[in-house]
């Protein structure tokens, strides 16, 4: 029996119904995390965009890696986040994306490499979580993840 790939919509129903099943903010976080894998799914960054982008300065680089986290509730995940919860004010949505982003952005701020690795995750995650303290537990699980997913 030869197995089929799952559509693009599909693969993107799926990161949205699990989303679902949590609290707005836990399910903003989750679908931030996630936001790569929604990019790559529907064809971002477009060929021109990479073309565009190889050719930033690394501080341009910068700029737009920053500007793109500060306005994270006006693009995709604005719509991601409210087929995940559709009942939810619009203005709430933006809130739960922004906070998931600075919460996000709190782990690995508060991440020091200085002793074992996964006491250091689990530090810096404990840090942020005492600064945004309306999580649930599994979503601080998945930070830690995060945090050491990408700086390991």
């Amino acid at each position: 029996m030869k197995r089929t790939e799952p559509s693009a919509e599909e693969q993107i129903a799926a990161i949205v119904a699990s989303a679902a099943k949590q609290p707005l903010l836990d399910a903003a976080f989750e679908i931030w995390c996630r936001r790569y894998r929604l990019d790559s799914i529907e064809g971002r960054p477009t060929d021109e965009e990479v073309r565009i982008y190889r050719t930033l300065t690394p501080q341009q680089m910068d700029e737009k890696y920053r500007y793109g986290r500060d306005h994270a509730h006006e693009g995709p995940m604005f719509g991601y986040l409210k087929r995940a919860h559709p009942r939810a004010n619009d203005d709430a949505i933006r809130q739960a994306i922004i906070t998931a982003v600075k919460f996000e952005d709190a782990t690995f701020t508060h991440f020091n490499w200085d002793g074992d690795f996964w006491d250091c995750v689990v530090r810096a995650v404990a840090r942020a979580a005492a600064q945004y303290p309306d999580f649930l537990e599994t979503t601080y699980r998945d930070a830690r993840n995060n945090v050491a997913y990408y700086r390991k």
